[in-house]
């Protein structure tokens, strides 16, 4: 049901700065307005905004192809100050998965942020791989996730919100299977959908993982196959078989909580979460 007070008094303020208030490129009254009466300055939305849409079709890089190449990172993260705090035990220095701050000799917070693009057209199932994918970094450490945020860019004014809700639905699903409490989150309005979490967790000092005590002669241990992002890429190109993609998706949305624990009863030393660069990358 259309506020007409709202609408009057929101297009009114629009029309005297002479550009949409949402949208400062364009005009006031926008060509939505004039060719289906919605204004979405003030809150109103298409009835028929898309809902049954593949979400990889939305995107121009899917899942960590969206991620800026490690060349270019070091490039943006040059000259930056260094942290000297002693209690940071793990800093962007090494470049691994999470960081870690010691509060005692037992305990240290791990905390990381992952975000990305959809890698697979179904929101719940998107939502679910975004958490696994978030919690991933707190067990490459040797650490249990405790408490998430979400974080989301959504083309509000494009796709229905019942969208948004299957991909926040699916995260914290899956976060509820780790044992992960969701305590809030932010959003923005974007013309891709980006979504992920900020993962807080705990890990013992002593008994953490990292990326940079690998040595010669090492066994390497593959938890999960690897491969995903090619299938994804292939998907967006029509070229991934429908076996391929359904077992992609499958290892996507798994915890690798299981992983962690076997991993730190065992005694490693060197881990790392596999994702955007592939095996070779992060091995160097």
């Amino acid at each position: 049901m259309i506020d007409y007070k709202k609408r009057k008094r929101i297009m009114g303020r629009s029309i005297r700065l002479g550009h949409c208030i949402c949208n400062p490129k364009e005009p006031c009254p926008c060509d939505l307005f004039k060719r289906k009466n919605v204004c979405l300055c003030s809150g109103e939305r298409e009835e028929d905004a898309l809902e049954n849409v593949p979400l990889t079709s939305l995107v121009e890089n899917a899942g960590c192809a969206s991620k800026i190449s490690q060349e270019d990172l070091k490039k943006a993260l040059s000259g930056l100050p260094r942290i000297f705090d002693r209690r940071v035990l793990v800093s962007s220095d090494t470049c691994d998965d999470a960081g870690v701050f010691k509060l005692n000799a037992r305990t240290a917070l791990v905390q990381s942020v992952d975000v990305f693009t959809p890698v697979v057209d179904d929101p719940y199932v998107f939502g679910q791989i975004a958490a696994a994918n978030s919690v991933s970094d707190i067990y490459a450490m040797g650490g249990r996730p405790l408490t998430a945020l979400s974080i989301i860019a959504f083309p509000i004014e494009r796709l229905s919100p019942r969208i948004m809700n299957k991909m926040l639905q699916g995260g914290i699903d899956k976060l509820r299977e780790a044992g992960v409490a969701v305590l809030g989150g932010h959003s923005i309005r974007d013309k891709e959908i980006k979504f992920g979490f900020s993962v807080t967790g705990i890990v013992n000092p002593d008994k953490m993982t990292v990326n940079s005590k690998a040595k010669p002669g090492d066994v390497l241990i593959l938890t999960k196959p690897l491969g995903t992002g090619t299938l994804t890429f292939a998907r967006q190109i029509g070229r991934a078989p429908a076996k391929g993609l359904a077992a992609a998706e499958r290892s996507m949305t798994e915890l690798n909580r299981a992983a962690a624990e076997s991993m730190t009863a065992a005694g490693v030393t060197t881990a790392t979460d596999i994702t955007g660069f592939g095996l070779a990358g992060h091995l160097s």
